[in-house]
């Protein structure tokens, strides 16, 4: 699959790049990279629609130019070896790409071989992720991954002691990735399925689910999500802004879900939220 990159120049301090980043990922964008002054978006050659780019600057009020190019599949390995540099997560969690080196003072590893998905550890809501479920009780819980991506989620959930563990994708590309992903990190019993949140009745119940997608597919399947999340189940939210979390907080509300807690960094949110009042983060 063939990418399309999207780069626009920014300002990093006036918070350009977070506006640009949501207002993109409206329109279709899986992943964006912010780099000191230049942001970068990408969108399969597919999907990718000039028009309602432009129409959406033009309603944003955003008057400045962008680049475009194309990113061929197999190029996209040589990107990240050049750009993709390894985590530490709460000092507790190394990722890395299976060209860096393997470190034993860590208490969990997790290689991830990134492609175009999303889930690298680099982006603030996967890291606040990953830190959640370090304080989950997750031993013998199944666990629900939705929006899959690179799989990091549902591998850390796995190595966790979860079991089972489902991850669900609607895109190819991440399905496959992640394929690869669980086979490296030798966690192969978890099971993944190509689909959205219509996949899910097909599903009985899950005790913990994890949803890091966006704020406009977190509202529209949030009914979805708690039809299959157990009484006195945990569900994690991320991929939106702070400013979007009492619209989250509202949404969840009216599924008799109720907020335990947050974790914000650089204004991008991870949230907790239980579906009994009696649940809590141990």
């Amino acid at each position: 699959m063939n990418y399309i990159e999207i780069r626009f120049s920014i300002d990093p301090e006036g918070g350009e790049g977070e506006v640009l980043a949501a207002l993109l990922a409206d329109i279709g964008f899986e992943g964006v990279v912010e780099e000191n002054q230049l942001l970068k978006a990408y969108i399969p050659e597919s999907e990718y629609n000039e028009e309602n780019l432009r129409d959406m600057m033009i309603l944003a009020g955003i008057n400045k130019p962008f680049e475009k190019s194309l990113i061929a599949e197999q190029n996209w390995n040589e990107v990240w070896e050049s750009q993709f540099e390894p985590v530490v997560i709460a000092g507790r969690i190394y990722v890395r790409a299976p060209f860096h080196p393997a470190r034993n003072d860590i208490d969990f590893e997790l290689v991830i071989e990134p492609r175009m998905s999303f889930g690298t550890a680099h982006h603030e809501t996967t890291a606040l992720m990953l830190e959640y479920l370090l304080e989950l009780p997750l031993e013998g819980r199944s666990v629900l991954d939705m929006g899959c991506g690179t799989g990091i989620l549902a591998i850390m959930a796995a190595k966790l002691g979860a079991n089972p563990v489902v991850a669900i994708d609607n895109d190819t590309w991440a399905v496959s990735n992640a394929r690869d992903n669980i086979l490296i990190n030798n966690t192969p019993s978890i099971l993944i399925e190509m689909g959205d949140a219509h996949a899910l009745t097909q599903h009985s119940s899950f005790d913990v689910i994890l949803a890091n997608i966006n704020r406009n597919i977190l509202l529209n399947d949030m009914e979805e999500y708690c039809k299959v999340l157990n009484n006195q189940g945990i569900i994690l939210f991320s991929g939106f802004y702070f400013n979007d979390l009492p619209a989250i907080e509202q949404a969840a509300s009216q599924n008799q879900l109720r907020l335990l807690s947050y974790k914000n960094k650089n204004n991008w949110v991870a949230a907790a939220f239980a579906k009994s009042l009696k649940e809590s983060i141990k």
